[in-house]
């Protein structure tokens, strides 16, 4: 699931080798097609020269076009990689790639003031926030953030658009503006009408990723995505990655650690998808939805604890029941013509990845009930000015998880599965599901999951960041991560559930977050946070928030 794309509505060169070697992972000239076999594949060896074309040819960064909206001195550029990696010397495509170098200074308290002190570069630290679908072209910018301003002293920091996101060779499979389309239902329990509707839906969608992509589809997938990451840093003059994956970029980053062990300098994973080949995609997507239940009754609860601010209800039952009344309403009259209970999901469904937009979750639906509108209107109608990116990111998502991995393809069993886990999870589950259909009828061939596996002494520390409550990523996937890469270590913020927790609210987290980048230094398996402070009940500060968006 995509949180907000749902509804319509992110060393030294001497050390390398100039060689297809240089790209190899550890062990062998070529990467493996299954870790379990060793065997090697044309698309290891492609990945090997593509690798090593990238070295040759680095990036030439420049003044970043004005459609990034970067300012200086952050640098753009591209790579240069293989549509098809069984094919390297075939159509290349083109990635953006963004970069802040390494300031080479910081104070004592990591802040602006105080006198500061240099600070030796240690290479160039890559952000993916998952999705898929999302960029982090924006990623230098954390650099202004007094949590990120250490690592910004030692790194590089690198964003970049995954194959198919942005201008990265842009994948689409409607018109935006029919995407965009408001208002819409989204009912917890749908009639067999509306279920025949959606069907008709997904395998039209399904049809104009194959119609608009064409052969090309088939190469968006998590293994090419792994393949990229790797050309991106021989590109990049790195001997080693150093790499933070958000939600959907934790399962590629572990494929990655999986199949380039020996490339691995520092990998952090933040709010991890379980990798088990069996969740994906579609039982980690049930598990999702069942989580997302747990994570609205959190909402709900704090709403009802502060009855005297919201008068949405004294409990969390009583702050449902004026949900449900306002999400009536809508059905009937939408807010501003165009939000109806689509839109309101959408809006809502982010009160399930990051508590500090509670207080204007709250406010919107207590000034409705007021008969004050506006605020509901302004956050949850959608903006025509996203519409393209909304539908590109979805498009990504769509290809990458329909070709990642088998998915039913009668609907009786998606009927089933989400007939019965809707009686007990009905916020979020007829909508997830609608939100993958299509891959049920999808025409390019699926890939089968590879085993996530390291084995001890394969890799240098790895560090998971979890919160315990994230339904996204539900925590249970954390520890199944932790299990899979030895030597990994698990850090756990109790009690919380907001999605994405690296230089967030929590500074617990965040201690033992730069340790590990500046130092390489964990705890010595797993370690445990208090949770962040509960959001302040009268706070509407709309300011970009301190965390880092993460995208599943």
């Amino acid at each position: 699931m995509r949180a907000l794309a749902l509804y319509g509505a992110a060393t030294t060169l001497g050390s390398l080798v100039l060689s297809a070697l240089a790209a190899a992972p550890a062990g062998s000239l070529t990467a493996p097609a299954d870790p379990a076999s060793r065997a090697p594949s044309p698309e290891a060896h492609g990945t090997a020269l593509a690798a090593g074309r990238a070295l040759a040819q680095g990036i030439k960064f420049e003044k970043c076009p004005a459609s990034e909206d970067l300012p200086d001195p952050i640098r753009c550029g591209t790579v240069k990689v293989p549509l098809d990696y069984a094919k390297p010397h075939g159509k290349q495509i083109e990635l953006t790639v963004s970069r802040l170098k390494a300031t080479g200074r910081t104070t004592g308290n990591g802040k602006s003031s105080g006198k500061a002190t240099a600070t030796p570069r240690q290479g160039a630290l890559v952000f993916n926030p998952g999705g898929p679908g999302a960029s982090s072209m924006y990623f230098p910018l954390v650099s202004r953030l007094p949590e990120w301003t250490k690592a910004a002293a030692a790194y590089d920091l690198v964003g970049y658009s995954p194959r198919g996101v942005g201008r990265s060779a842009p994948l689409s499979c409607m018109d935006p503006a029919d995407f965009a389309q408001a208002p819409t239902q989204a009912p917890s329990h749908p009639s067999a009408s509306y279920k025949k509707e959606r069907i008709a839906r997904a395998k039209t969608y399904a049809r104009g990723c194959a119609r608009n992509a064409g052969e090309a589809l088939r190469h968006y997938h998590s293994l090419n995505n792994v393949r990229d990451l790797e050309v991106l840093r021989a590109a990049l003059g790195e001997p080693s990655l150093n790499f933070i994956g958000a939600s959907y970029g934790t399962y590629f980053g572990a494929l990655y650690a999986t199949l380039y062990p020996s490339h691995v300098r520092r990998m952090v994973f933040d709010s991890a998808v379980n990798p088990d080949p069996g969740q994906i995609w579609y039982e980690n997507n049930l598990t999702q939805s069942a989580a997302f239940e747990d994570r609205w009754e959190d909402f709900r609860t704090w709403v009802a604890k502060h009855d005297k601010v919201y008068r949405l209800g004294s409990t969390p039952e009583q702050v449902a029941h004026s949900y449900a009344r306002i999400r009536a309403e809508l059905s009937h009259r939408p807010a501003g013509g165009v939000v109806g209970p689509g839109q309101l999901q959408a809006a809502y469904l982010t009160a399930g990845y990051y508590d500090d937009v509670w207080a204007q979750r709250a406010t919107a639906l207590a000034e409705y009930r007021k008969g004050n509108p506006k605020p509901l209107i302004d956050m949850a109608s959608p903006r025509p000015e996203a519409a393209k990116d909304d539908e590109n990111g979805t498009a990504v998502y769509t290809a990458v998880e329909c070709n990642d991995a088998p998915w039913p393809t009668d609907f009786a069993t998606w009927d089933r599965d989400n007939t019965k886990l809707a009686k007990r999870a009905p916020f979020e589950t007829w909508d997830n599901a609608w939100m993958n259909l299509p891959c049920a009828y999808w025409s390019a061939p699926r890939q089968r999951p590879v085993e996530v596996r390291a084995a001890k002494g394969a890799l240098p520390p790895t560090l998971i960041l979890a919160a315990e409550r994230d339904a996204a990523t539900p925590y249970k996937g954390a520890l199944e991560l932790q299990k899979r890469l030895a030597g990994s270590v698990l850090i756990t913020e109790k009690d919380a559930g907001t999605h994405g927790i690296a230089g967030g609210a929590n500074a617990c987290v965040n201690t033992h977050l730069e340790t590990y980048l500046l130092t390489g230094r964990t705890p010595v398996r797993r370690a445990a946070c208090a949770p962040h402070r509960e959001p302040n009940p009268v706070s509407l500060d709309r300011a970009v928030p301190k965390r880092m968006p993460a995208a599943v």
